[in-house]
């Protein structure tokens, strides 16, 4: 079963306050040479028509990306405002959004394609990855006509997060492969960080410093 015709949009999250990191931005961090928001924008970018980047306030720190910025300010809802306010912002010039989140440096280069073969295979609007048995709600396809679904769930019932959203829609789930470095490894907090360092260099051979 083929994907998409098309590529999707895309978008990063990057709202997260960072308070494992003990605040400060955390797309800013320095991993092997080069801020770590730039890493999966290297890996997204060339996987969807259009990056957008999703933040909590308009934000000059991120601007020199080059990317337009989605803001979620008007809206308290966790995580899944993010998602909503980047449906919004897609409007209908695309019917599918990549997520991926601003700490993930290993983000698979085929995630989009993937993610779209499972979702139209399932007959489902999206699909998200499950690694080792785990949902990973962050790094996930949706299409547009969730979007009054999702704009009731965030608005009138006032939910969160992406599971528990994930919980009354119906997406494919997409079994990945265990391998590692993980393509899903996460940064959240200075261990992470220095354990991606360790993870980087034996995947690239690139060394670098790893500092805010």
């Amino acid at each position: 079963m083929p994907g998409l015709a098309i590529k999707p949009a895309g978008v990063i999250l990057a709202g997260g306050r960072s308070r494992r990191m003990g605040g400060g931005n955390k797309a800013l961090l320095n991993l092997a040479g080069k801020p770590l928001l730039q890493h999966v924008i290297d890996r997204i970018r060339p996987q969807v028509a259009e990056l957008y980047l999703s933040v909590e306030q308009p934000s000059g720190a991120v601007a020199d990306f080059g990317l337009p910025q989605v803001t979620d300010a008007e809206m308290d809802g966790g995580p899944l405002v993010g998602l909503l306010a980047a449906l919004r912002k897609i409007g209908p010039r695309h019917e599918w959004l990549l997520l991926a989140p601003c700490d993930a440096p290993f983000v698979p280069s085929d995630l989009a394609e993937r993610l779209s073969k499972c979702a139209v295979s399932a007959g489902r609007p999206g699909a998200v990855v499950r690694y080792q048995t785990e949902l990973q709600p962050t790094f996930s396809l949706w299409n547009r006509c969730l979007l009054p679904r999702l704009e009731q769930a965030v608005v009138q019932e006032k939910m969160a997060g992406f599971k528990q959203f994930l919980g009354v829609v119906q997406l494919a789930a997409l079994d990945w492969p265990g391998s590692q470095p993980s393509p899903f490894f996460n940064i959240n907090d200075q261990a992470a960080l220095r354990a991606a360092v360790r993870l980087f260099e034996a995947e690239t051979g690139v060394t670098g410093p790893c500092s805010v």
